[in-house]
């Protein structure tokens, strides 16, 4: 699916309460000597990765109303050249309880999205986003709750939809409905 050359409306919420949590894993990173961990930049992979995520987002006409981001640099890397691959710029919060959060941490986080909000992505940082699709997803469409179980790789993105609004969002309260891993080229 190709992106359309209108201009895509925010995703409202349907019937006013339907909401959907985009999960965005950060790209590859690397792990220079000396680095502190926040301050690790995105590797090569990670480069090349990051662009087809947004890519992604745009081909599955995923536009965020808001964007919560862990203040990491990598993390603020991945979302800014994903970003760039989107037509309309969405706002963005980095948020320094992503950095480090377990799922319940990120779970209270989501309680306090403002409820006009109806699409939300969220990029951060392993075990936590993990863990957190696994505890808030009751089902998966296909074979995506499986797969996040085996493994959700850097760059993964993650879409759960539910009826209600952010403070209602509960363990086993969503659906699952889409895993990607989207990969840019390979380098020569």
């Amino acid at each position: 699916m190709t992106p359309s050359t209108e201009t895509p409306e925010r995703t409202p919420p349907v019937d006013g309460r339907r909401r959907r949590l985009v999960v965005l894993r950060h790209a590859k990173s690397a792990w220079p000597e000396g680095v502190p961990d926040r301050d690790r930049p995105l590797g090569p992979r990670g480069l090349r990765d990051a662009p087809a995520a947004g890519r992604h987002l745009a081909e599955a006409g995923v536009l965020p109303d808001l964007v919560l981001c862990s203040p990491a640099r990598r993390a603020r890397h991945t979302w800014d050249l994903a970003a760039a691959e989107l037509d309309h710029p969405s706002p963005v919060r980095h948020d320094p309880r992503l950095y480090g959060a377990d799922a319940d941490d990120l779970l209270d986080v989501l309680h306090g999205v403002p409820d006009e909000t109806g699409t939300l992505l969220l990029v951060g940082h392993n075990p936590g986003l993990e863990d957190l699709v696994l505890l808030l997803a009751a089902d998966g469409v296909g074979d995506a709750l499986d797969r996040v179980r085996t493994k959700f790789p850097t760059s993964a993105t993650a879409v759960l939809t539910w009826h209600g609004g952010w403070s209602d969002l509960r363990p086993g309260g969503a659906l699952l409905t889409e895993l990607a891993i989207p990969r840019g080229p390979k380098a020569l």
